[in-house]
Parts: structure tokens; sequence; C-alpha cells
């Protein structure tokens, strides 16, 4: 199949700066997959999933805590403003689409703008047919295409998005620039921007699709703003890009350490827990439900990593060898047991 040539080739310089971000998150996805086991635990998927839906809804004045977040998700009633609810509720179902989209469809883009801002919009699903400029305070920083060259400018953006050679990392960031840019919604282009940029990259790391970046462009808000206003005054994405490389290292960081903090839970040590959920039992009676024979087999492999580990402790510490010896779950091994279902 013949490649396809883009006739629109988006403003935008790699620097030193650019090549050593690259490189540093390079190397971090690079140690991650050749230690050849790592893997997010499904507790943090779900929490940095969590994060990025409140993350890129507080990036646009949305006012519910991340607790109120998750309790909504979770289908709990939040009191609050019945607008930012929804918000949620879509945003949710817009991330729950994450893994089938495909990032080089206009039509799925589409799609997801539609369940991203249904109710919200009078045209969810469809390009804007109205003028729009973006406002910080009372101050305008952009004003967009007009709405009759939206159509074509995103076609030439994705004819772009499919045909370059570029490292995802950079095409990624200067398809959000020129999305922002282009603003072809009449509302939830940020939300957009930034889904788009994570789905672009999951292509390309499946780990991406978990990396709350959003919370990082949270935090740092008025850059993020910044350094789109300082492209489109150079006319080159490029302050963009580096700002957003940099915004995906610090999530990386983050993420990684956050999750490697949690001692993985062994296999021995889930079944011993397992054990131990309802009732306190003696090691005879452990060995016995374990089909193991051999007591020093026993003590070195399950009894005492879940005791060193905190997931279970002895109901007489003061006399270890007593024979009234049972050993009961702990607080830290029942949380252990939920993270594991």
């Amino acid at each position: 199949m013949a490649k396809i040539k883009a006739h629109y080739i988006p403003p935008f310089t790699i620097t030193s700066e650019t090549v050593r971000l690259i490189s540093e998150i390079s190397e971090t996805l690079g140690k991650i997959s050749a230690s050849g086991t790592f893997e997010l635990a499904p507790v943090t998927k779900q929490e940095n999933r969590l994060k990025s839906i409140q993350a890129t809804l507080a990036i646009e004045k949305n006012s519910l805590s991340l607790e109120q977040v998750t309790a909504i998700i979770n289908g709990k009633k939040v009191i609050g403003n019945s607008r930012e609810i929804q918000e949620v509720k879509n945003t949710s179902a817009a991330y729950e689409m994450f893994e089938n989209l495909d990032c080089l469809s206009s039509k799925n883009l589409l799609e997801t703008h539609s369940v991203l801002m249904d109710t919200l919009v009078d045209e969810p699903g469809q390009y804007r047919s109205g003028e729009v400029g973006i406002m910080i305070g009372k101050k305008v920083v952009h004003i967009a295409p007009p709405a009759t060259q939206v159509p074509h400018l995103m076609l030439d953006l994705f004819t772009w998005l499919k045909s370059t050679d570029t490292h995802p990392l950079i095409a990624s960031s200067v398809f959000h620039y020129e999305f922002e840019f282009i603003h072809p919604f009449a509302d939830g282009n940020g939300r957009m921007g930034r889904l788009w940029q994570m789905i672009i990259l999951s292509k390309w790391r499946p780990l991406m699709a978990y990396l709350p970046v959003e919370t990082v462009l949270h935090k740092r808000q008025n850059e993020y703003f910044q350094m789109l206003e300082v492209s489109d005054q150079q006319a080159d994405s490029t302050a963009f890009v580096e700002f957003l490389l940099t915004a995906i290292k610090d999530a990386l960081h983050e993420t990684v350490q956050t999750d490697t903090e949690s001692v993985p839970v062994n296999d021995h040590i889930r079944k011993l827990l397992r054990l131990l959920i309802k009732n306190s039992l003696t090691a005879s009676d452990l060995m016995k439900s374990l089909d193991v024979s051999h007591r020093q087999t026993f003590t070195k492999s399950y009894l005492h990593p879940a005791i060193e580990d905190g997931y279970i402790e002895m109901t007489h510490p003061e006399k270890p060898n007593s024979h009234t010896q049972h050993y009961r779950i702990t607080a830290e091994g029942v949380a252990a047991v939920k993270d594991m279902q």
C-alpha cells in the first residue's frame, strides 16, 4: 500500500531539549520493558484513570474533587452542580472507549466528542458551525480559524498524522497543539486534545493509557496555556511540545515511583491471605490447607515473608512458640486481598 502523502506539515523544530526529553522518557520506558515483569497494578490503573478524569475537567473549571468524581463514577449520589456531574459521567464514558479507539480515525474522534459532550452542547460529535475564540480571564488569547475551514484543516491534520515518521512523543504533542489551534468543536476542545494525545501515545506504548499526564497539566495549567499562546505567537509548536514532553516525563516518573512503592504480593502469600481472611489459624492448619508438608518450606516461603511484609501477625507475639499460637490477617493484608480482587 502506497504511503499517504501529507500536503500540510505542521511547523515545529526538534531541539536539543526535545531530544533530551525523548531520551529520558524512552530510557525510563526501556527499563520497564527490560524488567519483563513490570505492569501497573490494577488499583494503580484505576486510580490513575480517576485522576486523569478529575484533572482534565478541573482544567476546564469543573470544581468537583477527586473523591466526588470517584463517587460519581462508582454510581453514588453526589450533591453538586448538575452540569459538572454530567461532565464527569460523560468524560468517564469517553475514557472507557480508550482502548478501542483508532487515533488515526477522524470518525472515531467525532464519536468520542459525541460521548464526551452529550447533552452539554447543541452539536455533540460535529465540527462547529460558528466562530470561537479562547479567552483567559478577560483577555482574548486566540481566535480560531473560521468554521468553514475546520473540516479541511482537520483532514490535513489527520493526513499528516497518518503519514509522519516523527517520533510518537513529538507527533502526539504537535497534534495536541494543532488541534487546539483549530479548535474544531464548539466546546470540549481542551478535553479532547488531551485525551487524543494519550490515545496516540497508548498505541505506541500501552502503558501510556494509564499515565495521568492530565494531573501534571492541571498543576501547571498557567504554563500550559502560556505555552499555547507562545506557540501561537511564534507560529511554531516547539515551545508547547517541549512543555508537554516535560509533563509526560514527570507523570511517568511519579507513576512508576508510586506503583513500585507497593511490594508485590507473591503467589504463596496470596494463598495464605485467602485462608486467613475469615479466621485465624494455626501453622499446622495452614500447612494442611496449603498442602505443604515441609515445615521449613512453609516457614521460609509463606509465613516469614507474610509477617515481614506486615500482612499477617501472631496472636501471641510475646510467645512465638506457644502451642496455642495462631496467625491472623492484618489491615494491610485485608487491603492486599481487596487489591487482588
